[in-house]
């Protein structure tokens, strides 16, 4: 089936998963990967597919400000979901604002509360949940394929941009003059909560700027790798 997308487009690509499926959703975390499926799913009325977003509570102002300018611009509805308050309050509580930043097992258990659980609740009626990864982003990503079985979240996965290069998603949304962060202008590449992300260097890999004071694998369990 994907070798019969490899050389579609991004539209139709994401025009083949809404003939054939039901029950779509799309994360968008306002990336330029993810503006550039929005931009495609928005402009082309692709209304079968349910666009949302997690928010956290830690996010940079920019992303807000992303946020509003890609409403304003396509008028169209993106969900969104929330941390539950209690499981929230409760870490605050036992272990203070910043946790994260004293262990992987503490940063994880902050993605976990503030995306995981949220995440769950946005893909309890998918079938298929679309996603704007890209092989070259990590090296954790290099071997997902186009369409995939989640396991832990029991939905079909697509990755419609999983080919694509840095270079042609960065011509697709000059070309389509997409709405972008302005972060990224200022040597952000991947964007996270506003903690967790820094700025990274020319010569640095683009999730350098992830959880930068760890060592480990840059991902915090939306997208598990086996």
């Amino acid at each position: 089936m994907t070798k019969d997308l490899e050389n579609k487009s991004l539209e139709e690509r994401l025009q083949w998963v809404v003939e054939n499926h039901k029950n779509i959703v799309f994360s968008s975390s306002f990336g330029q990967e993810d503006q550039a499926i929005s931009h495609a799913i928005f402009w082309n009325d692709l209304d079968d597919i349910q666009v949302f977003t997690l928010d956290t509570g830690r996010h940079f102002q920019e992303t807000y400000e992303v946020m509003d300018r890609t409403r304003s611009r396509y008028k169209k509805n993106i969900k969104t979901y929330f941390p539950n308050q209690e499981q929230v309050e409760e870490l605050l509580d036992k272990k203070g604002y910043n946790s994260f930043f004293e262990s992987v097992e503490n940063r994880k258990e902050c993605c976990f509360i503030r995306k995981i659980v949220p995440l769950k609740r946005a893909l309890k009626d998918a079938d298929v949940w679309i996603t704007g990864l890209r092989a070259e982003q990590s090296d954790n990503r290099q071997d997902m394929p186009m369409w995939e079985w989640d396991e832990a979240n029991q939905v079909h996965k697509f990755n419609p941009l999983i080919d694509w290069s840095f270079d042609q998603m960065e011509a697709y949304l000059k070309e389509n003059r997409v709405p972008q962060n302005s972060l990224h202008k200022k040597g952000f590449v991947s964007i996270g909560c506003q903690p967790c992300t820094r700025a990274i260097m020319e010569d640095e890999h683009p999730r350098a700027g992830r959880w930068y004071w760890e060592e480990s694998k840059k991902e915090c369990g939306l997208h598990a790798v086996k």
